[in-house]
């Protein structure tokens, strides 16, 4: 069969396409924004990328049309598909008849922290020799891939909320039928498809409906937002999780950077952590991680022995280089609260170094401004701010960040960003870089410009 995949570099669809292509389809997409780590991935795995969105690249008809949920009706290739008559689904619709129809469903879900939850959740899986299947909206470091098909009946699925396509505007989530699911935590996102928070709280609650009596739900202790949602209804066993107060599993810090932890099931100690992450939020990912691969038989003490040997995924505080003692960090953070945290662990991790934050406003939220005004705070460990403020965006970047007056600078072009640092940083300089698009391959450019001057 061949499949043709609309919006096939996004994290979710190029996972589609990789899972298609392992099934034995022939494989082909359209993406205007083709830029790694997803487009390589993808062309090694032998899938034709085609730029664009041309009606010619459904010539002739494939067997079917999978569409990403950033298609919309004006869209040349959809309307030509719905002239046409192609027979089209959406991605979560084709994950769920094609791969987890039989499979013991492991769903990570949450406002923050998915990718590396479900990251960390397919290896411990792994390490303990259960050889599961994921799709993660990212490239785990330990795979090198973001998806495949597995060799046992667990499949790891990172779950979003995000609407399902142009004409199913469920969340992604609801078609995946879980059996273990993790809810990391639940704040106000994707401002493009929901008014406020109530609203996606209504799809998590549709979500705990379907997951069945004899599944499990790990959720936060202390959220309040996700307490909300349970308390609209649940039929699941609920464990909790606190990295730093009291819950079924919990955690005592050993190190002030959360590299090393004891960690607690119903408050008594059952092991020490020591692993190169850092920040409580890692830690938190880590005891959900844990709690869901113990529904489903891996010992507490091989998943400890598991986190040790885990590698950060690709874009969550990813060293892309050093050029003299200045070190360049890639990070996927586009929310407030992931900007706050990604900052302060890596504050945790360096201490009184200078800590250089360069943000990219790109997700939808972000450009339409609407958390804006928690942007100087969420930046506030950073020793100095610098912001891309393209004219797409849509809002006063100037006027937001002038309350932290020299500490912020506001840039319309990428060059004077890495004109700017290559000038100002110095030996033992941290340099970090949140964006969560390509932002015009500025790590690489900056690190080419740090190895000519310094």
């Amino acid at each position: 069969m061949h499949i043709h995949i609309l919006g096939i570099c996004g994290t979710f669809m190029g996972g589609i396409a990789l899972l298609a292509r392992s099934l034995g389809h022939e494989v082909s997409g359209s993406d205007a924004n083709v830029y790694p780590p997803m487009s390589t991935q993808l062309e090694a795995a032998g899938i034709e990328l085609m730029v664009g969105y041309e009606a010619a690249h459904l010539k002739p008809a494939p067997d079917c049309v999978v569409v990403g949920n950033a298609m919309s009706r004006g869209n040349p290739a959809v309307e030509y598909m719905l002239d046409a008559g192609l027979t089209y689904t959406s991605g979560p619709q084709w994950l769920a008849e094609n791969v987890l129809h039989d499979q013991w469903v492991l769903a990570v879900a949450g406002t923050h922290g998915k990718t590396s939850t479900a990251s960390l959740l397919a290896w411990i899986l792994e390490y303990a020799k259960m050889a599961p299947g994921f799709l993660i909206g990212g490239v785990p470091q330990n795979f090198g891939c973001s998806a495949r098909m597995g060799d046992t009946p667990f499949f790891v699925v990172e779950a979003d909320e995000y609407d399902t396509a142009f004409f199913d505007k469920r969340s992604k989530f609801v078609h995946y039928r879980t059996r273990t699911l993790i809810m990391n935590n639940l704040e106000f996102d994707h401002a493009d498809i929901f008014d406020n928070l109530a609203m996606i709280q209504r799809q998590f609650h549709h979500l705990v409906r379907i997951v069945p009596s004899n599944g499990l739900i790990i959720a936060p202790e202390d959220e309040a937002a996700m307490n909300q949602v349970l308390e609209m209804g649940c039929w699941t066993p609920v464990e909790r999780f606190s990295a730093l107060g009291d819950a079924t599993w919990s955690a005592k810090p050993i190190t002030a950077d959360g590299s090393r932890f004891t960690l607690l099931f119903e408050q008594q100690p059952v092991g020490e952590v020591n692993w190169s992450l850092t920040g409580n939020h890692n830690i938190s990912n880590a005891l959900a991680a844990i709690a869901a691969a113990r529904h489903v038989g891996v010992p507490i003490d091989v998943s400890i022995e598991a986190l040790s040997e885990f590698l950060n995924v690709k874009r969550r505080m990813e060293l892309r280089g050093e050029v003299n003692g200045v070190k360049v960090y890639d990070d996927f953070a586009h929310h407030p609260t992931a900007i706050a945290t990604t900052l302060n662990g890596l504050r945790a991790q360096v201490g009184e170094a200078r800590i250089f934050a360069v943000l990219e406003p790109r997700s939808n939220t972000m450009r339409m401004g609407v958390h804006a005004s928690q942007l100087p705070g969420s930046l506030a460990s950073a020793d100095q701010v610098l912001v891309f403020s393209p004219d797409s965006l849509k809002w006063d970047a100037s006027a937001v960040f002038a309350p932290m007056a020299e500490k912020a600078q506001v840039y319309n072009q990428t060059e004077q960003i890495i004109s700017e640092l290559t000038y100002e940083v110095r030996p033992g300089d941290q340099i970090l870089i949140m964006s969560n698009g390509g932002f015009e391959n500025i790590h690489q450019r900056l690190l080419d410009a740090l190895q000519a001057r310094l």
